[in-house]
């Protein structure tokens, strides 16, 4: 079990040291010099994941408690994309904050927690990022504590998660009690040499609703709104994306273990699918606020995620679909919640009224990042669903692509709730901005929005044969 094997995570790790260090010895005045030292250890994370994943690992390491595969690489990408991201979008939002170098850390610890759900092949393992990520989860949303809004974000957030959080320590208990080990390997094997039923069924149904909370999906799903309106803007948009790339994977791994002809986790989560995107995007329809509104959009897009697992095994495209529209619906929010950002947390709607005549190029991002959320061509967003409801016809739940189709059509309704005030009526006054930071994240989430659709041939290429360990 080489170290080498966490080569990148531990990169990460060591980086979120060093942002503390440095924020300790610094003065107030100079702890933005932990934004280039976070993003630093992100980018080096990535490298060395990515020549990693380049050398073709797809093995098991550290006695069968972390996966190498190709899944959990892109992942780990996918979330240290985001991160970095995050980084560049915060340092003008939170230079006023007495505490503004501890932010990247904890961003840092966060990443590295949704990095361990992805990766985990032992329940010990995935519960230790669970609670990493949930932890800093929550000091991230409640980072504002002399903002009501965001101490309420918070303390939501919390409670939700500490509920989930148990449900998910009873089901792994309880299959650690029918298998007798933590491994994910071992236990397929225990269970498919015969295991109680009423306990695996409990096993499926504990475990779903413990990260579903990760994923935003229903039932634990209602922090998602508030965060998305409370916490700050960076941390609205990191929240909403990397726990749930993190939670819908480590879901997938989980479940795949047990076998579907006798728990029936399959029409299980594809119910779940089903009522998550429902719910969200029904929910999306009323909203005047734009983080409410992209919080419950959040939700619905776990409910098209989830739409992947129930067809792993049964479909050769659903592992690749999987990740590609997680990496569609990651830049795509990330560019929307970067124009709130650019526009210092702007949030009703009638705030943005205009804002094609006043500021364009956010306009058009802002535009780009809903489009793509939507599935319009040929953007990221669509390429992503459009894989997602083949895979899903392909592996024989064609109702379950019907659903989510229906769906689309009405989240259209209120993306142009946004989309056509915003380029037809006058603005009502100046639009000021928050600066160059923001302004180039943003510039480089709406490319990437952009630059998946037009190079998704390439990229689904290197995303044929995916594997899902163990």
């Amino acid at each position: 079990m080489p170290v080498g094997d966490l080569a990148g995570e531990i990169a990460l790790v060591l980086g979120a040291v060093a942002v503390i260090v440095t924020s300790v010895v610094v003065p107030r005045r100079l702890q933005v010099a932990a934004a280039p030292l976070a993003l630093v250890a992100c980018i080096l994370s990535g490298v060395l994941i990515a020549r990693r994943m380049a050398g073709g690992a797809q093995a098991l390491t550290f006695m069968g408690a972390w996966s190498l595969d190709d899944v959990a690489a892109w992942a780990e990408l996918i979330i240290l994309a985001v991160t970095g991201l995050t980084v560049v979008l915060s340092p003008e939002w939170m230079r006023g904050d007495a505490r503004h170098g501890e932010w990247y850390a904890m961003v840092l610890f966060s990443a590295a927690g949704a990095m361990v759900m992805a990766s985990a092949t032992d329940t010990l393992q995935l519960m230790v990022g669970v609670l990493l990520s949930s932890v800093t989860g929550y000091v991230l949303a409640s980072y504002h504590r002399r903002s009501a809004l965001s101490v309420e974000a918070g303390m939501k957030y919390f409670l939700a998660g500490a509920l989930a959080n148990t449900v998910l320590l009873v089901g792994i208990t309880v299959l650690f009690g029918v298998a007798g080990t933590t491994r994910y390997d071992e236990t397929a094997r225990v269970v498919a040499g015969g295991a109680p039923v009423a306990a695996l069924v409990a096993v499926v149904v504990l475990v779903a609703v413990g990260l579903a909370f990760k994923a935003g999906a229903v039932p634990v799903h209602t922090w998602v709104p508030d965060v998305a309106e409370g916490a700050p803007a960076p941390a609205a948009a990191f929240l909403t994306v990397v726990p749930k790339v993190g939670g819908v994977v480590a879901l997938a791994r989980i479940v795949t273990v047990l076998p579907d002809g006798v728990v029936g986790w399959r029409p299980l989560v594809a119910l779940l699918a089903a009522v998550t995107m429902t719910v969200g995007n029904l929910a999306a329809l009323w909203q005047e606020d734009l983080r409410r509104l992209l919080g419950w959009s959040s939700v619905s897009q776990a409910g098209y995620a989830l739409m992947a697992i129930p067809v792993v095994g049964r479909s050769d495209q659903a592992l690749g679909a999987l990740v590609f529209f997680l990496a569609a619906y990651a830049v795509g929010q990330l560019a929307a919640f970067g124009v709130v950002t650019e526009l210092r947390g702007r949030t009703r709607l009638d705030d943005y009224r205009g804002l094609a005549g006043r500021r364009p190029w956010l306009a058009a991002a802002l535009v780009l990042a809903l489009l793509s959320m939507v599935g319009v061509p040929p953007l990221g967003g669509f390429v992503g669903k459009l894989l997602l409801f083949g895979a899903t016809v392909d592996g024989g739940y064609a109702w379950l692509a019907a659903v989510a189709v229906a769906n689309t059509v009405v989240s259209l309704f209120y993306y142009l709730r946004v989309v056509a005030p915003m380029a037809f009526d006058p603005a009502p006054g100046p639009v000021p901005v928050l600066g160059r930071w923001a302004t180039a994240a943003t510039a480089l989430a709406t490319a990437a929005v952009v630059g998946l659709g037009v190079g998704a041939e390439g990229l689904l290429d290197t995303l044929q044969g995916a594997q899902l360990l163990p």
